[in-house]
């Protein structure tokens, strides 16, 4: 961390923390053909690029449906069919894709966080009321564990592991 951002305010403390979480995920991504992004790496079937489908819609669920945005998530009455939904990429989705739809996600959910306060509530998806500081640090821990997963999947896709340069 830098001494500007260890002295900034909360939300641009959130806000960073996020973006680096979610910059660690896409940079266990990098330099992988199709073939290799596609391949399962656990025993759900998921894989890197499932990973990151599942972050995307994640975003849509707490910073757009949450709170009152338009939202892009993977449907709820698909996931009730296949709990695995969110997670699985089709043989016809692309990296390009995928990686463009977590794109749109990223956007959307930073254009939420700049126009809220960190007190503005939102509902969560069972209901209950949020507020955007709760929710950015839940997206920093969920963010965090999957960039933990991506970490070991990679590991096991070429035996490349630790941290990205200059991180």
């Amino acid at each position: 961390m830098t001494s500007v951002l260890g002295t900034a305010g909360e939300k641009r403390i959130l806000v960073a923390a996020l973006e680096r979480q979610r910059q660690e995920v896409l940079w266990r991504l990098e330099g992988l053909d199709e073939e290799r992004l596609h391949r399962p790496v656990a025993g759900s079937g998921a894989s890197l690029l499932g990973l990151v489908k599942h972050l995307a819609s994640l975003e849509y669920v707490w910073l757009g449906r949450a709170f009152g945005r338009p939202s892009d998530e993977v449907p709820a009455e698909v996931i009730a069919d296949d709990p695995q939904a969110e997670w699985r990429v089709h043989p016809w989705e692309t990296a390009e894709g995928v990686l463009s739809y977590y794109e749109r996600a990223r956007a959307a959910s930073d254009a939420v966080v700049a126009e809220l306060k960190l007190t503005d509530r939102g509902t969560g998806p069972d209901g209950e009321a949020v507020s955007l500081r709760w929710v950015l640090v839940h997206l920093v821990g969920l963010t965090a564990a999957r960039a933990g997963r991506a970490d070991l999947a990679r590991e096991q896709l070429d035996g490349r592991t630790g941290e990205r340069p200059g991180a």
